[in-house]
């Protein structure tokens, strides 16, 4: 095991020399985890939409459900989409376990819930300042879903960011899907807690740099994007 100074050393120096390993492995990351914020922003926002403007018998109990939802327990989620994935599993016969898509699943399942609450919560404070114009224009409930949607994609950006920042920072789920195998299904999170085990502190370290980064750079992206929508809002 090398020293610290050693190990941020050598770690710097594989971040900017390009090694190729470092670079699959954060390329991967960023594959599965922007797919997985993709396909629950595809869920997750018309389900958040669909809360704020319905009232239904039960809206509360949904609402609840939900915002529990936000603290699935990563390992169990990876240990339900592994009995489901496994070959003996209702969906083995897809062949998908200790793939990238089986990441993807497992990182989407945890993440559509978190989309899904914070939408709701901002289309319902537009909707309660839109709700008397929707009904003298006579909109549809999808209507009514499209135009929030819409009007609030700013707010709705940091939504995805704080979905995605969750998801590429995860690492219980997708090493019992994943599998954690060199050059398939290996990603940052699972690498660091490998290379760590090991005592391989420089790539570990390298890619630790890496995921701060990423997970700065979605931060400012955040503040940005509702800077520009405040002075939006007031132009």
């Amino acid at each position: 095991m090398q020293n610290i100074g050693e190990a941020l050393s050598l770690a710097f120096a594989l971040v900017l020399s390009g090694d190729g390993d470092l670079y699959r492995i954060v390329a991967l990351s960023l594959r599965v985890s922007l797919t997985a914020t993709g396909l629950a922003c595809l869920f997750g926002l018309p389900l958040g939409a669909l809360l704020a403007v319905a009232r239904f018998r039960g809206r509360n109990a949904a609402l609840v459900l939900v915002n529990a939802l936000m603290g699935l327990p990563p390992v169990v989620v990876g240990l339900l989409v592994y009995l489901h994935l496994s070959r003996s599993g209702p969906l083995g016969f897809l062949g998908l376990l200790y793939t990238p898509t089986a990441m993807i699943i497992a990182q989407c399942i945890l993440i559509t819930p978190i989309v899904a609450a914070l939408s709701r919560q901002v289309l319902e404070d537009l909707n309660d300042e839109y709700a008397e114009q929707f009904r003298s224009l006579s909109l549809t409930r999808r209507q009514s879903m499209t135009a929030l949607i819409w009007d609030g994609r700013f707010t709705l950006l940091t939504v995805a960011l704080a979905g995605f920042g969750r998801a590429v920072a995860e690492v219980g789920a997708v090493i019992i899907v994943g599998g954690n195998i060199d050059h398939l299904t290996r990603v940052m999170t699972t690498a660091i807690a490998l290379e760590t085990s090991k005592g391989d502190l420089a790539l570990a370290l390298a890619l630790g740099i890496v995921l701060m980064v990423i997970a700065l750079g979605v931060n400012a992206l955040v503040h940005s994007v509702r800077m520009s929508a405040v002075r939006q809002a007031y132009a």
